[in-house]
């Protein structure tokens, strides 16, 4: 299995960082592996890695320091999400969505454009939500999507509605990863008033514990890929909620979010994660060195070198285009920023199913047995594309839309239909645009 040190610039690396990489990497090798198969067999959730990430502090990852968590900045996450992808994809997929959750609340609490009241109502919420995932090694989910409803174009059909004491919650959640396993949901949702169409300005993020009354889990999980996150369905009925189950006072999500629009790519550092781990299993297997198999050296074949080759090219673009989109996430990016953050993500979703594709071809037919990791890899790889809110085809439309439009003519451009760009970060109007 490869090391940090052959990919990484390590100068460029804080020490402690790297040691929590080697450290992540020691519980891929030597637990998240072996476990993988089963997980996947049996669509079954990896509470096992979950303990083991909980017991070396990994939940607290994003949590700044005075809260007693690491204070990794978005960089730092992004490297560690995607050694854990290296050796289970659906781990390093849920424990984004834990991470989402404390990175929402660690770097939207410190944007330029939050007034000293909104930082001050803002403040005691976020402690609150870091010293559970701290002291109570808290897990949490961050489900979104609503199933055939974008989310990104219209209001959250979850809604709110304002009671005595505070907000009753109704609707549903679809792809619910963690559903039935972690502590508590982060729940997005529109609040509702008496003769006034749902509008996005009015969007409300709760958090919500997992035996609150009202809140189920129901369906089946039986994906292609992706197994273990047992994304199934949250069905939220009258579920009540108050002020201090908020995970940010209301308007700073709208006001936020479109301002650093590099939170909404951290599903790609496990995709990262799946394709380096199917080459450095090719790589292992045409060495004759997969435990289990007969030691059979298949480097002497001039058509698997020149895959190989080919490969590790495809692997260095991608994770230079999306180590250097990360090292420039931040609030307000400029649009050359915002253009290779698209990229990368674009890069990396359709590179990763690429990677795993040709490491089958030329690893060959045994490769494709369930007995082998590469099988598994290569369905987790298929479903790194269709995923919002950035799929590969609406990054396709928001790179050309901001190579061929000037800013002020970006909200003229043609394809924007049903308010099909809403996600598309619009510079210094980004936050008005989403308010709409």
């Amino acid at each position: 299995m490869s090391d940090i040190a052959d990919y990484y610039d390590l100068s460029r690396i804080r020490p402690e960082v790297q040691a929590k990489l080697r450290l992540v990497n020691e519980l891929g090798r030597e637990k998240f592996a072996g476990r993988a198969k089963g997980i996947d067999d049996d669509a079954s959730f990896p509470v096992e890695n979950y303990r083991d990430l909980a017991a070396e502090g990994f939940l607290g990852l994003c949590i700044p320091e005075e809260f007693g968590g690491w204070g990794f900045s978005m960089f730092e996450y992004a490297m560690v999400g995607a050694e854990i992808g290296k050796y289970c994809g659906a781990t390093a997929l849920t424990f984004n969505m834990h991470n989402s959750s404390m990175a929402w609340s660690r770097f939207m609490f410190d944007m330029p454009n939050l007034t000293p009241q909104e930082k001050a109502a803002f403040a005691p919420l976020r402690e609150r939500q870091f010293r559970r995932a701290i002291a109570e090694k808290a897990i949490y989910s961050q489900p979104i999507s609503e199933g055939g409803q974008n989310w990104t174009s219209k209001p959250n059909q979850t809604q709110c509605r304002k009671v005595d004491g505070g907000w009753r919650i109704n609707g549903f959640k679809k792809f619910a990863s963690l559903a039935g396993y972690c502590d508590y949901y982060t729940i997005v949702c529109t609040e509702v008033f008496e003769g006034q169409e749902p509008r996005h300005e009015d969007t409300m993020l709760f958090v919500v514990h997992k035996d609150a009354p009202g809140l189920s889990v129901r369906g089946e999980w039986d994906p292609l890929g992706m197994r273990g996150t047992n994304s199934r369905d949250l069905i939220l009925k009258d579920v009540f909620v108050t002020e201090r189950d908020l995970l940010m006072p209301r308007g700073i999500f709208n006001k936020t979010l479109p301002n650093w629009p590099h939170m909404m790519i951290t599903l790609s550092p496990t995709y990262i994660g799946v394709a380096q781990g199917a080459f450095d299993f090719m790589v292992d297997y045409l060495k004759g060195k997969i435990p289990g198999q007969p030691p059979i050296d298949r480097r002497m074949y001039a058509t698997k070198r020149v895959a190989v080759g080919k490969m590790y090219a495809r692997l260095a673009n991608m994770r230079a285009l999306w180590w250097q989109a990360f090292g420039e996430a931040k609030g307000f990016p400029s649009k050359g920023e915002v253009l290779r953050m698209y990229a990368a993500q674009y890069n990396v979703m359709e590179g990763a199913a690429e990677m795993t594709s040709m490491a089958i071809r030329t690893c060959g037919g045994q490769s494709m047995l369930k007995s082998l990791p590469l099988e598994r890899m290569y369905r987790d790889s298929r479903c790194g594309a269709l995923m919002l809110p950035f799929t590969s085809e609406i990054m396709e439309d928001y790179l050309s839309v901001l190579a061929l439009y000037d800013m002020d003519e970006i909200d003229s451009a043609p394809g924007d239909e049903g308010g099909a760009r809403m996600s598309l970060w619009r510079g210094e109007h980004g936050a008005a645009r989403s308010a709409r």
